[in-house]
């Protein structure tokens, strides 16, 4: 790579960086791009030379937020049979890594809240893994779309709920549950796929996820 593209890749970076530290806090939701130059410590002719504006910054962030931690988990669930148990997993892995992060977990909350809900490769995985229940059987709902909603919009709320205060221990596993039910699966049989013992995550190559812990 010429010097010239390596100093523009780390502005890039640094940039991408310093916004997922603010989306990480508190009020990082009220980001502005004064507030992100300043972190970043640039000129605001270099941020307009990288992105168009915070949007544009919002779903790089979300892609390098997500990427390798979605990578991991599909890696994980990808070794399960049943569309049910990948999806129950799938939220676990979630929840669990906000509990363990919780800066990932703000930055989650504050990215969904002007965008789509945990970035678009999530998005779009959320809906497959739902349509693959439902040719399966296994889901008893009438379009992906209703169940994608479902997944991603109460796991979203979950977060919020761990972020304001303190949950039992299987409290994934219980938004896990009643995911499922809301998809159709019989009370028991959610119960059970919900607590069934996690697949090993393995991490993918660190990227800006990286910063999260």
């Amino acid at each position: 790579m010429e010097l010239g593209a390596q100093r523009r890749a780390r502005t890039r970076a640094r940039i991408i960086a310093a916004a997922f530290e603010m989306f990480g806090e508190e009020e990082g939701l009220y980001a502005r791009i004064e507030d992100v130059v300043q972190r970043a410590g640039i000129t605001r002719t270099t941020f307009y030379d990288h992105f168009s504006g915070m949007g544009e910054l919002r779903e790089a962030v979300s892609y390098e937020v997500t990427h390798d931690f979605l990578t991991a988990v599909n890696e994980a669930v990808s070794r399960l049979d049943d569309a049910r148990e990948r999806a129950a997993a799938a939220i676990r892995f979630y929840l669990h890594r906000v509990r363990d992060v919780p800066g990932w977990g703000r930055s989650m909350i504050n990215l969904s809240a002007s965008g789509i809900i945990f970035g678009a490769e999530t998005y779009r995985q959320a809906e497959q893994t739902v349509a693959e229940g439902m040719a399966a059987g296994q889901f008893a709902i009438s379009e992906s779309t209703l169940g994608r909603d479902a997944v991603l919009g109460t796991t979203i709320a979950a977060i919020a709920t761990m972020l304001r205060e303190a949950k039992a221990e299987d409290y994934p596993e219980a938004v896990a549950e009643i995911i499922l039910r809301g998809l159709g699966v019989e009370a028991a049989a959610a119960r059970g796929v919900a607590r069934r013992a996690l697949p090993p995550l393995v991490p993918s190559a660190p990227g800006v996820d990286g910063l999260s812990g």
